[in-house]
């Protein structure tokens, strides 16, 4: 039986729309797995930048931790330096007020001619040497004369050997120390110095651990002792 135009025409028609139907839902099909695809990949973009961030900021929080670390281990040392160098100065200040102290002893003429010999004997003791020259200050020879008399012979009978004693007169101590002498070999070469400073400077060094301890007291962390 032949089909009509009209009948063709709407067989067509059906075609068309179930052609246009399967096309709409592929495209739908395509769009739904796209947006899927779209979201995952986003998500995991996301995720990675995520990551990449707080991996970032991790580093960044462990630079400025290690950054507070070294300027706090910085300002401990510069306070334990002001700390160290306060009490350096303490210090000095002590030695300086002692050093000024050291004029009143040359004011009391019995008690520093005492000194003066001893300083002289100990001199010819730590030189042991059959010559040496003597300098002092000029206002303390007449002094020294007295003290070099009194221990020649003490010196004689402790060595068993003799010494020739010289004064120098040309070249006297400056007369802005506070007394004692200096003794020298024969020769200049060996110099013992008993001037009141340097017995002062010697003293102090001896004493230094003693002094920091009376000063500030024991240091726990400190195992040997200047």
């Amino acid at each position: 039986m032949a089909l009509s135009d009209a009948d063709v025409q709407k067989q067509i028609k059906h075609m068309m729309a179930f052609i246009e139907q399967e096309a709409n839902e592929k495209a739908e099909e395509i769009d739904a797995k796209a947006e899927e695809e779209f979201n995952i990949e986003k998500g995991r973009l996301v995720q990675t930048q995520r990551l990449k961030i707080m991996e970032y900021y991790e580093k960044k929080e462990k630079q400025i931790d290690q950054q507070k670390k070294i300027q706090m281990s910085n300002l401990m040392n510069q306070a334990r330096l002001k700390v160290l160098k306060a009490r350096d100065d303490m210090i000095m200040d002590l030695l300086n007020e002692a050093r000024k102290q050291l004029t009143d002893i040359a004011k009391d003429p019995a008690k520093y001619s005492t000194l003066l010999e001893g300083l002289v004997l100990q001199a010819f003791y730590q030189l042991l040497e059959p010559k040496v020259t003597i300098r002092c200050r000029k206002d303390d020879l007449p002094m020294v004369q007295a003290a070099v008399q009194k221990n020649i012979p003490i010196y004689k009978e402790a060595v068993k050997s003799k010494i020739e004693v010289y004064i120098d007169q040309d070249n006297f101590l400056s007369p802005d120390i506070s007394g004692g002498v200096e003794v020298y070999n024969a020769n200049g070469k060996i110099k013992v110095s008993n001037t009141l400073e340097s017995r002062l400077d010697l003293l102090a060094q001896q004493m230094m651990p003693e002094i920091r301890v009376a000063l500030f007291g024991a240091n726990q962390n400190r195992k040997f002792m200047d």
